[in-house]
């Protein structure tokens, strides 16, 4: 169902794959949107090693969710910063790219350990985590993307 690189020494370990998901802070996650085109927006997410799922929150309303309704197949792409051998000016990038189908998770406890751990990615104020969840937690909607296809890959612009 899901198709090979055909450059396979380009391709990422699984390892790989699952360190840029960690690191790296945003994607972009695309839905199957509006006349059949697709939906892509920048998304802040977390890859929880616990169950292997990847983690969204988002508003409880627009063009996102009411696509999600229709279809939940997605594909969410991220990429690092990338790097440049000594002395050469091509940019080397991993990227990944996810696919799978997301649900929406409706368990408080589940909420709050999600997103306290997505926001620990990036603040590290107990304090203030703790308030936001408790203030926010109640009308938090969080999107749980489960992968049924994982490659990476790195890419050498030239």
């Amino acid at each position: 169902m899901f198709r090979e690189l055909i450059r396979k020494n380009k391709k990422l370990s699984a390892e790989e794959c699952i360190h840029v998901l960690k690191t790296e802070k945003r994607g972009v996650l695309s839905v199957n949107g509006d006349g059949g085109y697709p939906y892509g927006m920048p998304m802040n997410h977390l890859y929880n090693e616990d169950d292997g799922k990847i983690y969204f929150h988002c508003g409880n309303i627009g063009h996102r969710l009411d696509a999600l309704r229709h279809d939940s197949r997605v594909s969410f792409c991220v990429y690092d910063e990338g790097y440049r051998n000594p002395g050469q000016w091509p940019l080397n990038v991993k990227s990944v790219i996810v696919f799978g189908r997301i649900s929406i998770v409706d368990d408080m406890d589940r909420i709050v350990d999600i997103t306290t751990k997505l926001s620990y990615k990036f603040i590290r104020d107990d304090a203030h985590i703790q308030a936001e969840i408790a203030q926010h937690a109640h009308r938090t909607l969080l999107l749980e993307l489960t992968p049924e296809h994982i490659c990476g890959k790195l890419v050498e612009e030239s």
